[in-house]
């Protein structure tokens, strides 16, 4: 369960979760590894600079490089946007605004280029506590 979009976007958000915009940190159950909203509410920056694609690391067995490290600042920008030099981060997990037929990109492989002079309602960035080794 996650913050997401119900009904179709944007005309129709059906509010099945009881949340219109963002919700509170852990009003959904956490997932199999114990954390909470990985996915929706809020896109969230990274530290990594964008790159098409994780250059320095191969897929591994699976299917993502372990812990990749993302990108150059200096070959971060938008192609499309030669003029415009801004520089952009991965930001991921997408928001309350993603939906079935809009956006699809709120799972936590998923990953989007954003300026990083960019500010919205549904972005934001992910604070973490480390809780005590069990044992």
């Amino acid at each position: 369960m996650a913050n997401t979009w119900q009904g179709e976007f944007p005309r129709q958000n059906l509010n099945a979760d009881g949340y219109e915009r963002t919700s509170p940190v852990t009003a959904f159950p956490p997932n199999g590894y114990g954390v909470h909203d990985m996915i929706g509410n809020v896109w969230e920056w990274t530290s990594d600079w964008y790159a098409p694609k994780h250059e320095a690391d191969a897929p591994k067995a699976c299917c993502v490089p372990v812990n990749p490290r993302g990108g150059r600042e200096d070959g971060s920008h938008d192609p499309h946007q030669p003029n415009i030099r801004i520089p952009r981060k991965v930001i991921k997990g997408g928001s309350h605004l993603c939906a079935p037929n809009y956006c699809r990109r709120y799972r936590p492989a998923a990953r989007h280029a954003e300026a990083i002079d960019t500010s919205t309602s549904h972005l934001g960035f992910r604070c973490v506590r480390r809780t005590p080794a069990a044992g």
